[in-house]
């Protein structure tokens, strides 16, 4: 890397930095909109959140945010599902079941998964993602297969 294109991305990581760790109004009503929801929201629904409480804030800045709080591990970005990028408020090592039918995504325990990916050789494996029904659609007798 020459050294003026290495001091502009230390520039730009400085700037991506500082703008993830300022605590802005917008900042913090996008995180605690995560938290409320509780239901790994997707940046529309988030945006739907925050606007209700502050109507001048822009979908740019929500996307934005929600990405930047993603990167700096504040949030876990964990893809897109149903068409759209979902976020969790919760960081920690965890796995999903997605329902096909309802589209709810929720945070289940395997274990002794972990252990078991750490064997694999070669691979670094963040989390598993499963689907199926959920407990409520398939006691609803929904038959997906």
């Amino acid at each position: 890397m020459k050294p003026a294109t290495a001091k502009a991305s230390k520039a730009c990581s400085r700037g991506i930095f500082n703008a993830v760790r300022r605590n802005t109004i917008q900042r913090r009503l996008i995180l605690d909109a995560v938290q409320t929801l509780n239901s790994h929201a997707t940046a529309e629904q988030v945006y739907e959140a925050v606007a209700k409480e502050y109507p001048a804030i822009g979908k740019a800045t929500v996307y934005k945010n929600l990405s930047q709080m993603a990167k700096a591990g504040e949030l876990l970005n964990i893809g897109a599902h149903g068409g759209s990028t979902r976020y969790d408020h919760n960081i920690h090592s965890h796995h999903h079941f997605i329902c096909e039918e309802c589209g709810r995504v929720f945070d289940i325990e395997l274990p002794g998964i972990d252990e078991q990916l750490g064997e694999l050789e070669g691979y670094w494996v963040k989390n598993i993602t499963l689907s199926g029904l959920c407990p409520e659609c398939k006691e609803a007798g929904i038959c997906n297969p």
